[in-house]
């Protein structure tokens, strides 16, 4: 467990600005640096992220405009070292881009038309855990190389085994742990706690692992309630004032998008912060669009090592101000997830490449399986899942505002060893929490 300094800055454009900005640049599928010659290797990519419903304005086009962004720089040699090659393994990179509305479905058959249509050599993407669990199958029938950038639901590597599949973000057991433990670390004293959730694979699966790891934390926490809205349900006021009746002293929540914006104003409407520590695992996505709305004193999460909780490495430096440059905000944590699945993919290509041509698919896939890469201000090492599923630390803060300037800050930091917060290799993740998380590494 590290504590680390406050940090802050100052946000320069709202949501909408951002918004607009983004899909103007992204009208463009194809990222060419340079003038290609005819025999040039060209790696076709795949880019699934919500560009349109609510999760597209905090989430999906973020993500979209840092894989641009990304691509725009790997084509052009930009990205600090050890990315400063050229394409990925010498090939001029070209993006498929995908919007994820709409459901699985209809993902299904985006992704195949992806690959059988329009030519595509791997595939980067998926926000929504419901995604993933419908893509990894599929991928791993047509045999493409698919890396999983965002979703976080444990079960996709822990009730299957996929060859082609990999996720280079820690799944969300690393987010109900760090929030248990960052609780428990933060505020000892706390004799009650909530939650509120979605109603699907990814809300479900967050409530029970973090009220897992505080039943072994602080066993005598006092459980009050536990509300589950639909997807996207947009209006809470039953489930506030439940929660209001209630008055837990902590309340979780992995609620994401416009259902954590709009929780979050009706519930700070209502006084809900006022007696109760609301514990956002998703919440630094808020932090700079919606900072002068937010009040302070919610504690917030990044789904990791990201945005500021990142560390200040050559790389994060060139990423933030890059974005900032490109999108006039800083990028949060959607973005890292998107930017770290790109270099993850171009760490893995490069481990096999050749002079004449780019290597195949089973050769990427065999140097993939348990690589360690450095990605934008962390250090990601595809550890469980027999090598296809990444771990990474993860942190907490509490979100304020600076009192000369106002900018959004986070205060009284702690980060969380991935050791700390990832069950070991070839255990389930409700199986080690039961158990008390043995050989969890804290220190």
């Amino acid at each position: 467990m590290i504590i680390m300094k406050q940090t802050s800055a100052r946000p320069s454009a709202n949501l909408c600005a951002m918004f607009f900005a983004g899909m103007a640049i992204l009208s463009t599928l194809m990222v060419p640096a340079t003038a290609r010659a005819e025999d040039e290797a060209i790696l076709r990519l795949g880019i699934v992220s919500f560009l349109s419903g609510p999760a597209a304005g905090p989430f999906g086009v973020p993500a979209a405009n840092a894989a641009k962004m990304m691509v725009g720089a790997l084509n052009a040699g930009r990205i600090p070292q050890p990315y400063n090659g050229i394409g990925i393994a010498g090939a001029q990179i070209e993006i498929v881009l995908v919007d994820e509305a709409g459901g699985v479905t209809k993902q299904v058959t985006e992704y195949r038309n992806m690959i059988q249509r329009r030519g595509v050599d791997a595939v980067i993407g998926y926000i929504s855990s419901g995604s993933c669990l419908g893509i990894a199958p599929v991928a791993e029938e047509m045999k493409v190389l698919t890396v999983f950038h965002t979703c976080g639901t444990p079960r996709i590597f822990e009730e299957a085994n996929y060859r082609y599949v990999f996720r280079t973000a820690s799944h969300s057991a690393t987010d109900g742990i760090g929030a248990a433990r960052y609780l428990v670390d933060r505020f000892p004293n706390l004799k009650s706690y909530a939650g509120i959730n979605q109603n699907y694979a990814w809300g479900h699966d967050s409530w029970r692992d973090f009220e897992g790891a505080l039943k072994v934390l602080k066993p005598d926490f006092e459980f009050k309630t536990h509300q589950l809205p639909k997807l996207f349900a947009g209006q809470y006021n039953a489930e506030i004032s439940a929660l209001l009746v209630s008055r837990p002293d902590a309340l979780h929540s992995s609620l994401f998008g416009g259902d954590l914006e709009a929780f979050i104003f009706q519930a700070t409407a209502r006084g809900l912060h006022e007696n109760t520590r609301l514990i956002l695992t998703t919440g630094e996505t808020m932090m700079f669009q919606l900072a002068k709305r937010l009040p302070d004193g919610l504690i917030m999460g990044a789904r990791g090592p990201y945005g500021v909780f990142a560390s200040d490495t050559p790389i994060n430096k060139w990423f933030r101000k890059e974005f900032q440059d490109n999108f006039g905000l800083l990028p949060t944590y959607p973005a890292y997830m998107m930017g770290q699945a790109i270099l993850g993919l171009k760490a893995a290509y490069e481990a096999v490449k050749t002079k004449d041509a780019l290597p195949d698919t089973e050769a990427v896939v065999d140097a993939f399986s348990f690589l360690e890469y450095t990605a934008i201000g962390t250090t990601v090492k595809m550890a469980l899942g027999e090598g296809h599923q990444a771990i990474t630390g993860t942190a907490y803060g509490i979100f304020g505002h600076n009192e000369d300037t106002g900018a959004p800050i986070i205060n009284n930091v702690i980060s969380y060893s991935a050791e700390c917060v990832n069950p070991p290799a070839s255990t389930n993740t409700v199986d080690w929490i039961a158990q008390g998380m043995p050989g969890a590494q804290c220190d």
